[in-house]
């Protein structure tokens, strides 16, 4: 068991906050421990009170973890003041752990959760220390000094910030109009992540974020690895998100996917198949369908079967369900989820020259997969990833020998059947 030291406020309200990172350590495998810096009393509407508590307390919890476990990264939130940060950069300078820096300067509801003398502090004291700092757009212009109205002035923000001592930045694009774009730069690359935007407003989804990458840098990803699994879990936590106070909504910093659900789903509906795909409308080399958990990153995380034809017009499984196979509709579901986290399921239909003119007459928006690269470039026509229009489908020519086929897109299996049945009906005769 892997363990990483957040050191931050505790949230009464227990959606953000230390609360928040400790769900996420668990949700992720990893022991949690913590270091509580200042006690709030706040609810999903206000902050309502801040109490620091005493340095001297602050370096006494860090030394007592510090002492007894083997701390494989920390996550450090709110901090407050300039006494308290340079409490924690002292004791923490002798450590070897990778440290991520959640910078806090304003809760979700609009209260500051700095005093006047924290940035000074925390650029002097503590971001030469860290492995990655992830400030949102407020933060990185509090650091930067620069105004952030775009991804470009995102990626200078970056430059400027990480010319202040850190391995590496990610400024979180949720606060930045248009498209939701989080820019990642190491000194030697600089990463354009995009991210499907919900219209929502939640609280904790930064702890989450941060605390996240910390669990996985504990359990030995890469740092863009890291990054990567960590915004996965917060897509997740989006989908997941609810309601628990009468303010803003609350990130599910719990979310842990169920491979045995996703695969009992899946394998339930391969039933559901016989009286809904007839064999004209099937692919020359059968039907696959398949089903990712949430937050998939990699065709692993993706449970697929492929069905063959059967005597009295029964489809039976030739290969799964079952994860971790190289197969087309993995890649298709990866491509789907890039245009929404919820698109996590897909079946195939045979597609022809047919087939493409229906579409081109019909509501059925698509998007074209391209090469073997998990891709996508558009079709001209209604749709437009840029544009957040999230398609129905997805098309595939038939490259290297491959029969072409049309990818249905669904929530899940079922859904993914009737959508199936619906496009039957229209385009795909």
């Amino acid at each position: 068991m892997r363990t990483a030291l957040t050191i931050a406020g505790s949230d009464s309200g227990g959606g953000a906050g230390i609360q928040a990172d400790l769900k996420s350590f668990a949700a992720v495998g990893v022991h949690g421990t913590s270091v509580i810096t200042c006690v709030t009393a706040q609810n999903t509407r206000s902050v309502a009170s801040i109490f620091p508590l005493p340095p001297g307390e602050i370096r006494a919890q860090v030394r007592a973890v510090l002492d007894d476990f083997d701390v494989r990264a920390v996550k450090t939130g709110m901090l407050y003041s300039a006494e308290i940060v340079g409490a924690v950069a002292e004791e923490l300078r002798g450590t070897r752990a990778p440290l991520v820096v959640d910078p806090v300067m304003v809760a979700t509801v609009g209260a500051s959760l700095e005093r006047d003398d924290f940035r000074d502090a925390l650029v002097e004291r503590l971001l030469p220390l860290a492995t990655l700092v992830t400030p949102n757009r407020h933060e990185a212009h509090r650091l930067s000094g620069l105004e952030i109205l775009g991804v470009e002035d995102a990626e200078a923000a970056a430059r400027a910030i990480r010319g202040l001592g850190p391995r590496a930045v990610l400024v979180k694009g949720g606060h930045v109009a248009g498209r939701l774009v989080d820019v990642f730069f190491d000194g030697r690359r600089t990463l354009r992540l995009g991210g499907f935007r919900h219209d929502k407003e939640l609280h904790g989804a930064g702890c989450t974020l941060a605390a996240s990458i910390a669990a996985y840098l504990a359990r030995g990803q890469g740092l863009r690895e890291a990054v990567r699994s960590a915004r996965a879990r917060v897509a997740v936590g989006f989908l997941e998100s609810y309601r628990a106070g009468k303010g803003v909504g609350i990130i599910q910093s719990a979310a842990v996917p169920d491979r045995f659900a996703v695969w009992e789903a899946l394998a339930a509906a391969v039933g559901r198949v016989r009286g809904t795909i007839p064999r004209a409308a099937a692919p020359a080399g059968g039907i696959e369908m398949g089903f990712a958990v949430a937050g998939a990153l990699r065709e692993a995380h993706v449970c697929s079967v492929r069905l063959r034809p059967g005597p009295q017009g029964r489809w039976t499984p030739a290969e799964g369900p079952g994860f971790g196979a190289r197969t087309r509709v993995a890649r298709a579901i990866l491509v789907g989820m890039t245009f929404h986290p919820g698109l996590r399921s897909a079946i195939s239909l045979k597609y022809s020259q047919k087939t493409a003119h229906r579409i081109r007459a019909s509501r059925f928006v698509v998007a074209a997969l391209s090469g073997r690269k998990a891709g996508v470039t558009m079709r001209a026509g209604p749709t437009d990833a840029e544009a957040g229009i999230i398609p129905q489908g997805l098309t595939e020519g038939g490259e290297r020998g491959r029969d072409p086929r049309l990818w249905v897109l669904g929530d899940d299996p079922l859904d993914a059947l009737r959508r199936a049945r619906r496009t039957i009906r229209e385009v795909a005769r």
